[in-house]
């Protein structure tokens, strides 16, 4: 006589995850956290700035090479830290916070993502430079001023004119890559009303840089407007990722 026996069901704990399971680190996830860290390293490079490296003549460097060789020598830690915040964790953020808005513009369906994403990661690449000409430029020059200090000086002001050119004197990709998410969000409302205003006011602050007699304008405007910015798409990001989370 044969028996049979039932074929054993696996067990609930060892069952496969499901398909729609959620993903601890989503598009929108990745984005929110990263526009917060963005505009956290606007608002420590503002502070720094005011608080510390202005007061101790961080500025009075900028038509006097020799105070700006005294003012490193005096300040390396701040000023290198102050570098690796404004350029080195910037970039980095940014890069996250543009593939999860090219996410979002094109599940809406917008076909200008791919042309705003590309300006965001050409901004993102060229921060990162400037950090690491600074960060690299500041120890070569450091280094030198020991042997030849005359070559230091001239030297320090190369360094710093690759790194305003490449990061910071002039805002043009950080503003063209703003009004292309305006421009590729205003046909699928991707971004809100809120955000896609702001987002003109802070770009045309960006473009404002590239004429030196308006650049004392447009730079505030800018810098300013983008802490507002970030921290609103990454209060947004991270909202949508809460409700997507409980539907």
């Amino acid at each position: 006589m044969t028996t049979t026996h039932p074929t054993p069901h696996p067990s609930p704990s060892l069952a496969a995850p499901a398909a729609t399971a959620r993903r601890p680190w989503s598009p929108a996830r990745v984005g929110g956290v990263a526009a917060l860290v963005e505009a956290a390293t606007y608002v420590v490079g503002f502070v720094l700035l005011a608080a510390y490296l202005a007061p101790e003549g961080y500025l009075d460097g900028t038509d006097d090479p020799a105070a700006a060789l005294t003012f490193l020598l005096d300040h390396q830690a701040a000023l290198y830290a102050w570098h690796v915040v404004i350029y080195l964790v910037a970039g980095v953020a940014l890069v996250g916070l543009a593939a999860a808005l090219h996410h979002r513009l094109r599940r809406a369906g917008s076909t200008l993502a791919p042309v705003a994403t590309a300006f965001g990661l050409i901004w993102s690449g060229l921060v990162l430079a400037a950090g690491m000409v600074a960060l690299v430029g500041q120890g070569v020059v450091v280094d030198l001023h020991a042997t030849d200090p005359a070559q230091a000086e001239s030297t320090w002001v190369a360094v710093r004119a690759v790194q305003e050119g490449l990061g910071g004197g002039i805002e043009l990709l950080g503003a063209v890559w703003v009004l292309a998410l305006v421009a590729a969000g205003l046909g699928t409302g991707a971004l809100g009303r809120g955000l896609t205003r702001l987002g003109v006011v802070v770009g045309v602050g960006g473009l404002l840089t590239v004429v030196p007699a308006l650049e004392p304008v447009g730079a505030p405007v800018f810098g300013l407007g983008f802490i507002a910015w970030f921290a609103w798409v990454g209060r947004t990001l991270l909202r949508d990722d809460a409700t997507a989370a409980s539907a």
